[in-house]
């Protein structure tokens, strides 16, 4: 979704000049995502306008539900019986279409560190097979989503008194999508012999395995690392989306492995990507889409840089401050760098940052902000774990605060040779006008985090009061978002969405077939039998997530571990907020560094600089980093203190 806004952001520049290119560097496009093979179609399919339009439609649907919801709840005091069904039938309905667009768009997500190191007629090769195993996958579970639409029209919404396979429709109509999209993109390859082999290899190794069931039966757990590791792994490294790796690996085990039919699984896809809580995920993307669109970050930052731009590692202390700021308006990464780097950069290089350094700051920035509400990792935390949004929110702000201290001091430090010649401090007059400028911006921050973290209204309710608010300072201080965009918004905001959604779906199911393995119990015992308690698992926590950040993203990785972590977690004594707040901010250093992190690309793509040339700059922020996780992990009363 996020392209655009990069691209648009980079064009800009510092008031209209300086604008940046985003280049292409190897690897970068992991950052993005996206099914990106080496004769795949770029150019949408014509067909899909229609889907396009039906997906945004359901989005206005569910915010003004959303809308109304908070407008009969709080004003009128008298709450819509039938809000939250409506508001899910739209959301089921949009992901999963969402899910297709993005496949249309090659825009879900994706590790392509490996491929480049492939020899070019076998990545080719590679590339045309995992398209052929995404297309097995989705045409085996078409039939299984209509089963299980089937089967749900036997159950009535309590509410509308509507058949529940007017919702799970949404399953098998959005996996024939997906399913028709990737057919035409295999055989729009006309790599006929790659297609062929492909299959053959398919069928051959299916072939082996259906022989090798008892023996596989025989070996118990060790099914697991066959399963939901390497062969979720392989995939990983050949380019397949993250998303329909773990549905790969998933099948695979239910198939040859257990005695579970495949149709749980599509419950279990439905269950994971459905939750009322992530009704806020699509809505804070779309706020995101109106930060860029009408430049409220950018009032931010220039309010910052009036402020602090005279002192010696003030366009450092701005950068940072800025990205605490903005991720508290839109809750993502991707759109908090694309708005914070053109605006800062040109000015920051004029004082002799190089512009290595500057890319691993921007990169490290992110990582530290992204616990400030609003935070999508938090809202899909609190609902695969079960843990309060409102704690998460207040615990998020304070963490954001010790990161941004450590990081500030070691740019301080890094400054101290800074060449601060002709830098002269801003009038009053100018801080003060652009005071007035960011103010309505910089209301809508701590506008979220105090109405959730107050309890006053949920994070759904809250998302979509912040886009109305946002949507109407915008039009009438801001410049407004032009008509034409109106549209593509909605529907760059769906496509992104779809993508989020079908990982957190997909990544259910997988962790639902961990713990019906029994993997859930024997850790369990593993970890309470070793020595050193709740310390020696915050430590091993540490390390599994750092990990898990580089490969998977965050997102994936909490919907896989934390329904069996937290328990763990809980029966060590570990309060499920201090155990959140380290576990994310593992993640997000993971995220963050190389050669494998995916935000480190982002970060790379967005400033244009070669990862090559940050790689080696990136590390002391990475240790402050670590430092602060150090201390947040050492000291739970950092997380527990506000909430």
């Amino acid at each position: 979704m996020k392209r655009q806004a990069a691209l648009r952001h980079s064009e800009r520049g510092q008031d209209g000049g300086d604008g940046m290119e985003l280049a292409e560097q190897p690897g970068a496009e992991v950052a993005l995502g996206g099914i990106e093979t080496l004769a795949a179609p770029k150019k949408a399919e014509p067909w899909m306008r229609p889907v396009e339009l039906a997906a945004a439609a359901l989005l206005a649907v569910m915010m003004v539900t959303v809308l109304a919801n908070v407008v009969f709840r709080y004003v009128l005091h008298h709450p819509l019986i039938w809000g939250d069904e409506l508001a899910s039938l739209a959301f089921i309905w949009m992901a999963m279409l969402g899910a297709a667009i993005a496949v249309d768009r090659h825009e879900h997500l994706r590790l392509t560190i490996f491929l480049p190191m492939i020899p070019r007629r076998i990545r080719s090769w590679v590339e045309v097979a995992g398209l052929v195993v995404t297309c097995i996958l989705l045409l085996r579970l078409l039939p299984e989503a209509v089963s299980y639409a089937y089967e749900e029209s036997f159950v009535t919404s309590p509410a509308l008194g509507l058949p529940m396979s007017w919702r799970a429709s949404a399953l098998p109509a959005g996996i024939g999508l997906m399913a028709l999209l990737m057919v035409l993109a295999t055989v729009r390859t006309r790599n006929w012999g790659a297609i062929t082999s492909s299959l053959l290899l398919v069928g051959a190794i299916v072939g082996l395995l259906w022989v090798a069931r008892p023996s596989l039966a025989a070996i118990g757990n060790w099914n697991l690392p066959i399963f939901l590791g390497l062969v979720v792994a392989a995939l990983l490294a050949i380019g397949v989306p993250i998303a329909f790796c773990f549905a790969t690996g998933t099948l695979a085990y239910l198939t040859f492995a257990s005695h579970a039919p495949v149709f749980v699984m599509m419950g279990r896809i439905d269950e994971g990507m459905s939750s009322l809580i992530l009704l806020s995920v699509p809505i804070f993307v779309l706020l995101g889409c109106i930060l860029d669109e009408t430049g409220m970050g950018r009032a931010i930052v220039n309010f910052l840089a009036s402020l602090l731009g005279h002192v010696k590692a003030g366009m450092s202390y701005v950068l940072l401050g800025s990205m605490f700021l903005v991720s508290g308006i839109s809750g993502s990464k991707v759109s908090d760098m694309a708005t914070v780097a053109p605006a800062l950069f040109p000015e920051m290089r004029r004082r002799g940052h190089s512009p290595a350094e500057m890319t691993a700051l921007l990169a490290t920035g992110a990582a530290m902000a992204d616990t400030v509400p609003p935070s999508i990792v938090l809202i899909v935390l609190g609902s695969a774990a079960g843990v309060s949004i409102a704690g998460l929110f207040k615990a998020g702000f304070v963490i954001a605060m010790v990161l941004l201290l450590v990081l500030a001091l070691l740019a301080r430090w890094k400054a101290r040779d800074e060449d601060m010649a002709g830098v002269r401090r801003a009038r009053p007059g100018i801080i003060g006008r652009t005071l007035l400028i960011a103010a309505p911006a910089l209301v809508l921050p701590f506008l979220i985090r105090s109405l959730v973290g107050g309890g006053i209204a949920t994070a759904t309710e809250v998302s979509a009061i912040a886009v109305v608010y946002a949507f109407l300072i915008g039009v009438v201080l801001y410049g407004g978002i032009p008509r034409r965009r109106i549209v593509p918004m909605l529907v760059e905001t769906v496509a992104m969405s779809g993508a989020i959604l079908l990982i957190l779906g997909t990544a259910s199911a997988m962790s639902w077939a961990l713990t019906q393995s029994g993997f859930a119990r024997d850790l369990t015992a593993m970890m309470t039998g070793l020595p050193g308690g709740a310390v020696i698992f915050m430590l091993a926590s540490i390390v599994i997530f750092l990990i898990l950040g580089c490969v998977l993203e965050g997102l994936p990785a909490i919907v896989l571990l934390a329904p069996i972590m937290f328990p763990l977690a809980r029966t060590l004594g570990i309060h499920d907020i201090h155990y959140s707040m380290v576990i994310v901010t593992a993640m997000n250093i993971g995220l963050m560094a190389p050669p494998i992190g995916i935000g480190f690309y982002i970060a790379c793509k967005i400033a244009g600089v070669s990862p090559d040339a940050v790689m080696g700059r990136i590390w002391p922020y990475l240790v402050a980093l670590l430092v602060g996780l150090g201390v947040i992990a050492a000291v739970p009363a950092i997380s527990t203190a506000f909430i």
